[in-house]
Protein backbone atom coordinates (compact mmCIF):
# COMPACT_ATOMS: atom_id res chain seq x y z
CA UNK A 1 0.00 0.00 0.00
CA UNK A 2 1.50 3.15 -1.07
CA UNK A 3 2.13 6.20 1.54
CA UNK A 4 1.48 10.04 0.10
CA UNK A 5 4.06 12.04 1.23
CA UNK A 6 3.40 15.37 0.92
CA UNK A 7 2.82 18.15 2.93
CA UNK A 8 0.85 17.30 6.49
CA UNK A 9 -2.56 17.82 7.12
CA UNK A 10 -3.11 20.83 8.79
CA UNK A 11 -4.23 20.54 12.35
CA UNK A 12 -4.62 23.50 15.25
CA UNK A 13 -1.63 23.71 17.32
CA UNK A 14 -1.23 24.55 21.48
CA UNK A 15 1.97 25.90 23.33
CA UNK A 16 0.76 25.33 26.78
CA UNK A 17 3.40 26.57 29.65
CA UNK A 18 2.46 24.97 32.37
CA UNK A 19 1.35 21.93 33.45
CA UNK A 20 -1.99 22.79 34.63
CA UNK A 21 -2.56 24.06 31.07
CA UNK A 22 -1.12 21.26 29.68
CA UNK A 23 -3.92 18.52 31.74
CA UNK A 24 -6.91 21.38 30.88
CA UNK A 25 -6.19 20.67 26.91
CA UNK A 26 -5.82 17.39 27.48
CA UNK A 27 -9.03 17.09 29.02
CA UNK A 28 -10.67 19.20 26.76
CA UNK A 29 -9.53 17.04 23.63
CA UNK A 30 -8.95 13.58 25.00
CA UNK A 31 -8.77 11.24 22.48
CA UNK A 32 -8.39 13.96 19.68
CA UNK A 33 -5.02 15.37 21.64
CA UNK A 34 -1.57 14.51 19.96
CA UNK A 35 0.91 14.88 22.12
CA UNK A 36 4.05 16.51 21.01
CA UNK A 37 7.28 16.25 23.19
CA UNK A 38 10.20 15.86 20.92
CA UNK A 39 8.65 15.01 17.55
CA UNK A 40 10.72 12.67 16.75
CA UNK A 41 8.15 9.95 16.34
CA UNK A 42 5.04 12.39 15.47
CA UNK A 43 6.68 13.77 12.71
CA UNK A 44 7.13 10.36 10.95
CA UNK A 45 3.45 10.05 11.66
CA UNK A 46 2.39 13.18 10.94
CA UNK A 47 4.63 13.74 7.13
CA UNK A 48 3.61 10.50 6.06
CA UNK A 49 0.25 11.22 6.24
CA UNK A 50 -0.41 7.33 8.13
CA UNK A 51 -1.83 9.20 11.18
CA UNK A 52 -4.18 12.29 11.57
CA UNK A 53 -4.77 14.51 13.56
CA UNK A 54 -6.98 17.85 14.49
CA UNK A 55 -4.96 18.75 17.50
CA UNK A 56 -1.60 18.86 18.35
CA UNK A 57 -0.22 19.77 22.19
CA UNK A 58 3.13 20.49 21.57
CA UNK A 59 5.08 20.42 25.61
CA UNK A 60 8.01 22.07 24.51
CA UNK A 61 7.45 25.00 26.58
CA UNK A 62 6.48 23.33 29.70
CA UNK A 63 9.66 23.65 31.60
CA UNK A 64 8.49 22.09 34.53
CA UNK A 65 8.38 18.43 32.54
CA UNK A 66 12.39 19.01 32.45
CA UNK A 67 14.95 18.40 34.87
CA UNK A 68 16.64 15.70 36.95
CA UNK A 69 17.07 15.98 41.02
CA UNK A 70 17.68 14.10 43.94
CA UNK A 71 15.31 12.52 45.46
CA UNK A 72 16.20 10.39 48.81
CA UNK A 73 18.88 9.07 47.06
CA UNK A 74 16.83 8.04 44.08
CA UNK A 75 16.47 10.70 40.82
CA UNK A 76 13.48 12.03 39.92
CA UNK A 77 13.51 13.11 36.00
CA UNK A 78 11.13 14.86 34.19
CA UNK A 79 9.44 13.45 31.31
CA UNK A 80 10.23 16.02 28.89
CA UNK A 81 14.13 15.84 29.69
CA UNK A 82 16.68 15.28 26.70
CA UNK A 83 18.57 12.36 26.50
CA UNK A 84 21.43 14.37 25.94
CA UNK A 85 20.69 15.80 29.47
CA UNK A 86 20.36 12.50 30.79
CA UNK A 87 23.54 10.86 29.77
CA UNK A 88 25.64 14.08 30.88
CA UNK A 89 24.22 14.45 34.55
CA UNK A 90 26.61 13.71 36.97
CA UNK A 91 23.38 11.96 39.53
CA UNK A 92 22.88 9.85 36.64
CA UNK A 93 26.43 8.71 35.71
CA UNK A 94 27.69 8.51 39.41
CA UNK A 95 23.98 6.29 40.57
CA UNK A 96 22.49 5.02 37.53
CA UNK A 97 25.47 4.26 34.84
CA UNK A 98 23.09 1.58 32.95
CA UNK A 99 20.44 4.28 31.96
CA UNK A 100 22.81 6.71 31.03
CA UNK A 101 24.72 3.66 28.87
CA UNK A 102 20.87 2.74 27.58
CA UNK A 103 20.41 6.62 26.82
CA UNK A 104 23.58 6.81 24.92
CA UNK A 105 22.94 4.04 22.75
CA UNK A 106 19.85 6.04 21.24
CA UNK A 107 20.22 6.36 17.58
CA UNK A 108 22.51 9.42 17.16
CA UNK A 109 23.91 12.79 19.03
CA UNK A 110 21.55 14.57 16.76
CA UNK A 111 18.47 12.92 17.46
CA UNK A 112 19.56 12.58 21.67
CA UNK A 113 19.94 16.26 21.51
CA UNK A 114 16.18 16.59 20.43
CA UNK A 115 14.75 12.82 21.58
CA UNK A 116 12.93 12.76 25.20
CA UNK A 117 13.28 10.58 27.85
CA UNK A 118 9.47 10.34 28.46
CA UNK A 119 9.11 10.11 24.19
CA UNK A 120 11.57 7.25 23.97
CA UNK A 121 9.93 5.16 26.37
CA UNK A 122 5.99 5.98 25.04
CA UNK A 123 6.83 5.78 21.10
CA UNK A 124 5.45 3.80 18.64
CA UNK A 125 6.50 0.39 17.18
CA UNK A 126 9.05 0.35 14.08
CA UNK A 127 7.27 -2.44 12.34
CA UNK A 128 7.27 -1.44 8.80
CA UNK A 129 4.03 -2.63 7.81
CA UNK A 130 2.34 -1.00 10.73
CA UNK A 131 4.12 2.47 10.12
CA UNK A 132 3.82 2.34 6.25
CA UNK A 133 -0.19 2.48 6.25
CA UNK A 134 -0.95 -1.19 5.87
CA UNK A 135 -4.26 -1.95 7.68
CA UNK A 136 -2.68 -4.57 9.93
CA UNK A 137 -4.68 -5.45 13.53
CA UNK A 138 -2.69 -2.83 14.72
CA UNK A 139 -3.78 -0.27 12.57
CA UNK A 140 -7.58 -1.62 12.91
CA UNK A 141 -7.28 -4.17 10.50
CA UNK A 142 -7.23 -8.15 10.86
CA UNK A 143 -4.12 -9.43 9.82
CA UNK A 144 -0.31 -8.86 10.66
CA UNK A 145 1.30 -8.52 7.65
CA UNK A 146 4.95 -9.20 9.48
CA UNK A 147 3.57 -12.70 10.06
CA UNK A 148 2.76 -14.10 6.92
CA UNK A 149 4.92 -17.18 4.63
CA UNK A 150 6.44 -14.36 2.64
CA UNK A 151 6.69 -11.19 4.70
CA UNK A 152 9.67 -9.33 5.67
CA UNK A 153 9.69 -9.68 9.87
CA UNK A 154 13.45 -9.65 10.52
CA UNK A 155 13.12 -7.49 13.39
CA UNK A 156 9.94 -8.71 14.66
CA UNK A 157 8.65 -10.47 18.20
CA UNK A 158 9.54 -14.18 18.99
CA UNK A 159 8.15 -14.27 21.96
CA UNK A 160 4.62 -13.09 23.62
CA UNK A 161 3.56 -12.59 20.25
CA UNK A 162 -0.73 -12.35 20.31
CA UNK A 163 -2.14 -11.55 16.58
CA UNK A 164 0.92 -8.52 16.35
CA UNK A 165 4.52 -9.36 16.24
CA UNK A 166 6.17 -5.60 16.05
CA UNK A 167 8.04 -5.08 18.83
CA UNK A 168 9.02 -2.18 21.39
CA UNK A 169 11.66 -0.12 20.02
CA UNK A 170 13.22 1.75 23.26
CA UNK A 171 16.76 1.53 24.58
CA UNK A 172 15.60 3.03 27.48
CA UNK A 173 12.82 0.80 28.51
CA UNK A 174 14.68 -2.62 30.02
CA UNK A 175 17.37 -0.27 32.13
CA UNK A 176 14.16 2.06 33.53
CA UNK A 177 12.57 -1.63 34.36
CA UNK A 178 15.67 -3.31 35.61
CA UNK A 179 16.13 -0.13 37.90
CA UNK A 180 12.92 -0.40 39.08
CA UNK A 181 11.51 2.55 37.83
CA UNK A 182 7.83 4.49 38.52
CA UNK A 183 6.17 6.67 36.02
CA UNK A 184 4.07 9.23 37.26
CA UNK A 185 1.18 9.62 35.23
CA UNK A 186 -1.09 12.82 35.52
CA UNK A 187 -4.87 14.05 34.38
CA UNK A 188 -6.62 16.74 35.77
CA UNK A 189 -7.28 16.58 38.72
CA UNK A 190 -5.28 13.45 39.65
CA UNK A 191 -2.14 11.46 39.19
CA UNK A 192 -1.57 7.61 39.33
CA UNK A 193 2.01 6.21 40.03
CA UNK A 194 3.08 2.42 37.80
CA UNK A 195 5.83 0.57 37.75
CA UNK A 196 7.77 0.99 34.85
CA UNK A 197 7.29 -2.99 33.81
CA UNK A 198 3.28 -2.10 33.50
CA UNK A 199 4.08 1.08 31.74
CA UNK A 200 3.49 -1.49 28.19
CA UNK A 201 1.49 -3.09 27.07
CA UNK A 202 0.91 -6.07 25.33
CA UNK A 203 -1.02 -7.00 22.29
CA UNK A 204 -3.10 -9.50 24.39
CA UNK A 205 -4.28 -6.67 26.44
CA UNK A 206 -4.82 -3.72 23.75
CA UNK A 207 -3.30 -4.07 20.39
CA UNK A 208 -3.71 -0.88 19.06
CA UNK A 209 -1.68 0.67 22.05
CA UNK A 210 1.85 0.39 23.67
CA UNK A 211 1.49 2.25 26.96
CA UNK A 212 -0.91 1.96 29.93
CA UNK A 213 -1.83 6.02 28.81
CA UNK A 214 -5.04 6.86 28.41
CA UNK A 215 -6.94 9.87 26.41
CA UNK A 216 -6.30 12.65 28.70
CA UNK A 217 -3.46 11.53 30.62
CA UNK A 218 -0.07 12.81 30.84
CA UNK A 219 3.30 11.09 31.15
CA UNK A 220 5.25 13.98 33.60
CA UNK A 221 7.74 11.72 35.56
CA UNK A 222 10.33 9.08 35.96
CA UNK A 223 11.16 8.09 39.43
CA UNK A 224 14.52 5.66 40.20
CA UNK A 225 14.64 4.51 43.92
CA UNK A 226 17.65 4.32 45.40
CA UNK A 227 17.26 0.21 45.91
CA UNK A 228 19.78 0.12 42.97
CA UNK A 229 22.18 2.79 43.25
CA UNK A 230 25.61 1.86 42.83
CA UNK A 231 24.46 -2.11 41.85
CA UNK A 232 26.67 -3.81 38.96
CA UNK A 233 25.28 -2.71 35.99
CA UNK A 234 25.32 -4.20 32.41
CA UNK A 235 23.79 -3.12 29.46
CA UNK A 236 24.41 -4.46 25.86
CA UNK A 237 22.66 -3.12 21.78
CA UNK A 238 22.57 -5.07 19.36
CA UNK A 239 22.02 -3.32 15.97
CA UNK A 240 22.85 -3.31 12.06
CA UNK A 241 24.58 -0.12 12.19
CA UNK A 242 27.04 1.83 14.71
CA UNK A 243 24.59 4.76 15.10
CA UNK A 244 21.09 5.28 14.48
CA UNK A 245 19.68 2.22 14.14
CA UNK A 246 16.90 0.84 16.83
CA UNK A 247 18.02 -2.73 18.71
CA UNK A 248 17.90 -6.38 17.34
CA UNK A 249 17.99 -7.36 21.04
CA UNK A 250 19.08 -5.43 23.79
CA UNK A 251 19.54 -6.12 27.36
CA UNK A 252 19.47 -4.48 31.01
CA UNK A 253 20.55 -5.99 34.23
CA UNK A 254 21.37 -4.54 37.95
CA UNK A 255 22.94 -6.85 40.39
CA UNK A 256 24.11 -7.26 43.79
CA UNK A 257 26.95 -9.45 44.57
CA UNK A 258 28.21 -10.52 47.67
CA UNK A 259 31.10 -13.06 47.81
CA UNK A 260 30.68 -14.02 44.15
CA UNK A 261 27.14 -14.92 44.97
CA UNK A 262 24.02 -13.38 43.03
CA UNK A 263 21.93 -11.98 45.77
CA UNK A 264 19.67 -9.84 43.68
CA UNK A 265 18.92 -9.43 40.07
CA UNK A 266 16.43 -7.43 38.02
CA UNK A 267 16.91 -8.34 34.49
CA UNK A 268 14.98 -6.64 31.43
CA UNK A 269 15.41 -7.44 27.45
CA UNK A 270 13.83 -5.37 24.36
CA UNK A 271 13.13 -5.52 20.96
CA UNK A 272 12.18 -9.17 21.06
CA UNK A 273 8.39 -9.07 22.10
CA UNK A 274 5.66 -5.88 22.28
CA UNK A 275 6.57 -5.28 25.74
CA UNK A 276 10.43 -4.64 27.26
CA UNK A 277 10.71 -7.80 29.17
CA UNK A 278 11.19 -8.36 32.63
CA UNK A 279 12.87 -12.03 33.12
CA UNK A 280 11.47 -13.02 36.30
CA UNK A 281 12.01 -16.65 35.94
CA UNK A 282 16.15 -15.93 35.63
CA UNK A 283 15.91 -13.68 38.67
CA UNK A 284 14.86 -16.14 40.40
CA UNK A 285 17.03 -19.45 39.55
CA UNK A 286 20.03 -17.06 39.54
CA UNK A 287 19.74 -15.78 43.15
CA UNK A 288 21.71 -16.98 45.83
CA UNK A 289 23.80 -18.97 43.14
CA UNK A 290 27.62 -18.22 42.44
CA UNK A 291 28.35 -16.06 39.35
CA UNK A 292 29.87 -18.85 37.08
CA UNK A 293 29.35 -19.55 33.80
CA UNK A 294 26.90 -23.25 35.00
CA UNK A 295 24.82 -19.90 36.28
CA UNK A 296 24.74 -18.05 32.96
CA UNK A 297 24.11 -20.86 30.79
CA UNK A 298 21.41 -21.67 32.81
CA UNK A 299 20.05 -18.23 32.76
CA UNK A 300 20.44 -18.11 29.32
CA UNK A 301 18.34 -21.46 28.23
CA UNK A 302 15.87 -20.18 31.11
CA UNK A 303 15.39 -16.79 29.08
CA UNK A 304 14.47 -18.41 25.72
CA UNK A 305 12.22 -20.87 26.64
CA UNK A 306 8.78 -20.42 24.64
CA UNK A 307 10.37 -18.71 22.04
CA UNK A 308 8.93 -19.11 18.56
CA UNK A 309 10.96 -17.56 16.00
CA UNK A 310 9.57 -16.55 12.58
CA UNK A 311 10.94 -16.46 8.79
CA UNK A 312 13.43 -14.59 9.05
CA UNK A 313 14.22 -13.82 12.74
CA UNK A 314 15.46 -17.22 14.05
CA UNK A 315 18.91 -15.15 14.68
CA UNK A 316 17.28 -14.04 17.79
CA UNK A 317 16.92 -16.85 20.33
CA UNK A 318 20.79 -17.68 20.19
CA UNK A 319 21.27 -13.73 20.18
CA UNK A 320 19.17 -13.24 23.36
CA UNK A 321 20.31 -16.27 25.41
CA UNK A 322 24.33 -15.05 24.53
CA UNK A 323 23.49 -11.69 25.65
CA UNK A 324 22.26 -13.12 29.32
CA UNK A 325 24.70 -15.22 29.75
CA UNK A 326 27.01 -12.07 29.33
CA UNK A 327 24.85 -10.15 31.50
CA UNK A 328 25.31 -12.50 33.98
CA UNK A 329 29.08 -12.78 34.07
CA UNK A 330 29.17 -9.00 33.53
CA UNK A 331 31.27 -9.54 30.53
CA UNK A 332 30.77 -9.04 27.09
CA UNK A 333 30.47 -5.88 25.41
CA UNK A 334 28.89 -4.28 27.44
CA UNK A 335 27.43 -0.71 26.13
CA UNK A 336 28.16 -1.46 22.53
CA UNK A 337 26.78 -3.30 19.73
Amino acid sequence: MAVIRDVMPAFELFQPATVADTLSLLERYGADAWILAGGLDSFDWLKDRAKRTSVVVDLSQVAELRGIKDVAGGLEIGALTTLTEVVRHPLVRERFGLLMEAAELVASPQIRNQGTLGGNVSQDTRCWYYRSGWTCYRAGGNICYADTPTAINREHAILQADRCVAVSPSDTAPALIALDAQMVLRRAGGERVVAAEDYFVGPGINIMRMTVLQPGELLTAIRIPATWAGAQFYFEKVRDRQVWDFPLVNIASAMKVAGGTIQQLRLAVGAVAATPLRLTAVEAAVAGQPRTEATADLAGRLAVEGAVPLRYNGYKIPLMRNLVKRAIRGTGTAATT
